[in-house]
C-alpha cells in the first residue's frame, strides 16, 4: 500500500509470532504452580532448562559441581545432554538418583532418524532425504519453527507461480461461467464476496464454488510462503513421538578415592587434636562414636531378615584400624556360642580401599577376633573382592546415607542402617565368534546362624550391570538387566503407562547377558543391586 508517496506493507502477528528472550526472565519466578520442592536449595527447573538450551547442544556434557536435588541432571537428561553432578552429601545424591530414575521423559524425534527425516520433509514441503541415519543425538532434534516472512522471501518464491497456474485451470472457467450467467465482465478482484439476493440458485452455486477454490489457492500460497521463507527454530519445542516413553539412560554413582579432611582455622592454620579440645570442639560427638552408637542399637542386617547380627555389647578397642570390639551370639539365641567381632569404620567422606581392609583384618587376627565387620559408605572395586584373610572372614557392611544426618536421626534401631550384601556369584561363558557371556547365579551371603557363606539364588537380585571393558577407574554401564521380583514386567508397564515390546523386555529380564566382545583392558566389572538398594561390584579378568 502507499501512504502518501511511501510504499508500506502490513505486518501480521503470525508473520513472526515470537519475541527474543532478553536478560529479564519474568516467566521463571517460582509460584504456587512450580514443582514441589524436595530439597531446601532446589532450583526452579525452568531456569536451569533455559541456561542449558541457550549454551549447549544435544549430546554435550553438563557439569554441576553442586548437585543438591539433582535439578541440573534431571533437566540435562530430559533434553538429551550428558551430565556429571557432584555433591558432598549422600542425602543429596540419594534424592537426585531417586528423582532421575523415577522420572518419565518425553521421546523427541531425532533429526538423524528416518522418522525425523520424514517429519523434516513434511515441514519443508520437500521429498524426504535418503541419507543413511545413525540415530546420533548430536545431530539434534526436529524442532518446531516459526516463519520469518519478508517481502524478499515472497518475491523469490517460484512455487507461488506454480500454485497460481494450477488453480487458474479451475478458477478461470468458473469466472467465465459466472460472467456469462450474469451478463457481466467481472475481473477476479471484482467478484463480490457475498452473492446477491436476485441471483438464481445455479449462479449462487458457481459463485460459491469459485470462492471455495479461491480460498484454497490462497491457503496453499500462504503455506508455501511460510515453508519457503526464512524461519527460526524453537529449540525448547522439539517434536515428540507420543508412541514412545523414555526413562533415564544408564548412569552410575561413584565416589572419590580415599582421602583425609584436615581442619583449618580462620588463619588457614591446621587445627591439631590437642588444640581442638582447648577451643571447645571436643564436646561434639565425633563420627566414629556416632556410628558405634547406632551400630549397637540397630545391629547389622543382611539380605534375609532372619540373618541379623545383634550386638550384646560394643566397647572401644585401642587399635590403629580396629576401633571397637563387638560381641554377639551366633544363631541369635542365648544358648549359642558368643563371638567377638572387630569393628572397622571407614571415612565419613570417601571410599574404603583394599589395603585398608588388609591392614584391619591382620590387626583383627592378631587380636584373635572371630570376624571383622567393616562399616563404610562405599568400597572400591578391589575392596569389594576381599572377603577373607586366613581364618578371619570380612563382613563388609554398607552404611545407610541417613547416618549423615546423625544430629536429626532418631536412634530407634528399627532402620536398616548397616546392611551386608555378599559377593556376587558370577560365571563367564564362551559364546560364538570368540565372544563371551556373563551369567549371574546369585549372591554369596554370610549366615551368622551357622557362620557359613552360602550362595543365594538370583531371586534376591533386583538388577545387575556389566562394564564390558572396565578401566579400573570408573564403572560404565554398558549392559543392564533387571530380574526383579513378582511380576516386574507388569510393574514396568504400569509405571511407564505404555505398552512394552515383550521380545525386547526378555533381553533385559535375564540372568544371562547378551554376547559381547572380550575387553581390550582384560577386565570386566559386574555390579549387582538387591531389593534394598544395596550394591556390590566385582572385577573379573578375561
Amino acid at each position: 500500500m502507499l501512504v502518501g508517496r511511501t510504499p508500506r506493507y502490513r505486518r501480521l502477528l503470525d508473520d513472526f509470532p515470537v519475541f527474543p528472550i532478553v536478560d529479564l526472565w519474568t516467566d521463571t519466578g517460582i509460584s504456587g504452580f512450580a514443582d514441589k520442592k524436595v530439597y531446601v536449595v532446589q532450583t526452579n527447573p525452568r531456569v536451569v532448562q533455559r541456561c542449558i538450551l541457550m549454551t549447549t547442544d544435544p549430546g554435550d556434557l553438563v557439569l554441576d559441581p553442586t548437585c543438591g536435588s539433582g535439578t541440573t541432571a534431571h533437566v540435562a537428561e530430559q533434553w538429551g545432554r550428558r551430565w556429571i553432578t557432584i555433591d558432598t552429601s549422600r542425602v543429596a545424591l540419594a534424592l537426585a538418583r531417586a528423582r532421575i530414575m523415577g522420572a518419565r521423559y518425553p521421546y523427541y524425534l531425532l533429526a538423524d532418524s528416518r522418522d525425523g527425516q520424514i517429519k523434516e520433509a513434511i515441514l519443508a514441503r520437500r521429498v524426504p532425504s535418503e541419507k543413511p541415519t545413525n540415530n546420533d543425538i548430536r545431530q539434534g532434534f526436529v524442532y518446531e519453527r516459526v516463519p520469518h516472512i519478508t517481502l524478499k522471501s515472497i518475491a523469490n518464491n517460484a512455487e507461488i507461480d506454480v500454485i497460481w497456474e494450477k488453480f487458474q485451470e479451475t478458477l478461470e472457467p468458473l469466472r467465465q461461467q459466472l460472467n456469462n450467467a450474469l451478463g457481466a465482465a467481472y475481473e477476479e478482484w471484482e467478484i463480490p464476496r457475498d452473492a446477491e439476493d436476485a441471483w438464481s440458485g445455479e449462479v449462487r452455486g458457481i459463485h460459491a464454488n469459485w470462492w471455495k477454490q479461491r480460498i484454497a489457492r490462497q491457503k496453499e500460497i500462504d503455506a508455501s510462503i511460510a515453508a519457503k521463507s526464512d524461519y527460526e527454530f524453537l529449540y525448547d519445542k522439539p517434536y515428540e513421538d507420543n508412541k514412545k516413553a523414555r526413562v533415564a539412560g544408564p548412569f552410575s554413582v561413584e565416589s572419590l578415592s580415599p582421602h583425609r579432611l584436615l581442619g583449618v582455622d580462620e588463619h588457614d592454620e591446621l587445627i591439631e587434636n590437642a588444640a581442638e579440645q582447648q577451643l571447645g570442639y571436643g564436646d561434639k560427638q565425633d563420627f566414629a562414636a556416632m556410628i558405634l552408637e547406632n551400630l549397637k542399637t540397630s545391629g547389622v542386617q543382611q539380605a534375609h531378615k532372619e540373618d541379623h547380627i545383634a550386638f550384646s555389647s560394643i566397647r572401644p578397642w585401642p587399635g590403629d584400624f580396629v576401633c571397637a570390639e563387638g560381641t554377639y551370639v551366633e544363631g541369635n539365641t542365648d544358648s549359642g556360642p558368643r563371638k567377638r567381632a572387630g569393628i572397622f569404620i571407614g571415612p565419613e567422606f570417601g571410599t574404603v580401599s583394599r589395603p585398608d581392609l588388609v591392614s584391619a583384618v591382620r590387626e583383627a587376627a592378631d587380636a584373635d577376633f572371630d570376624v571383622l565387620i567393616t562399616c563404610a559408605f562405599n568400597y572400591d572395586a578391589h575392596a569389594s573382592e576381599f572377603n577373607k584373610l586366613g581364618r578371619v572372614p570380612v563382613l563388609k557392611a554398607r552404611m545407610n546415607a541417613d547416618l549423615h544426618m546423625a544430629d536429626d536421626l532418631k536412634n530407634t534401631g528399627k532402620g536398616n542402617l548397616f546392611v551386608i550384601f555378599g559377593e556376587p556369584d558370577i560365571g563367564i561363558l564362551d559364546a560364538e565368534d570368540d565372544q563371551i557371556q556373563v551369567r549371574v547365579n546369585g549372591v554369596d551371603v554370610f549366615h551368622p546362624n551357622t557362620g557359613e557363606i552360602r550362595s543365594d539364588g538370583a531371586d534376591g537380585i533386583a538388577c545387575w550391570f556389566i562394564d564390558t571393558d572396565y578401566n579400573e577407574e570408573s564403572f560404565f554401564v554398558r549392559h543392564a538387566y533387571f530380574l526383579g521380583a513378582n511380576d516386574p514386567y507388569k510393574a514396568l508397564k504400569t509405571t511407564l503407562k505404555a505398552e512394552i515390546n515383550q521380545e525386547a523386555w526378555e533381553t533385559l529380564h535375564s540372568d544371562i547377558s547378551r554376547p559381547f566382545d572380550k575387553p581390550s583392558s582384560g577386565r570386566i566389572a559386574v555390579k549387582v543391586i538387591n531389593h534394598l538398594g544395596d550394591e556390590v561390584m566385582k572385577v573379573f579378568r578375561v
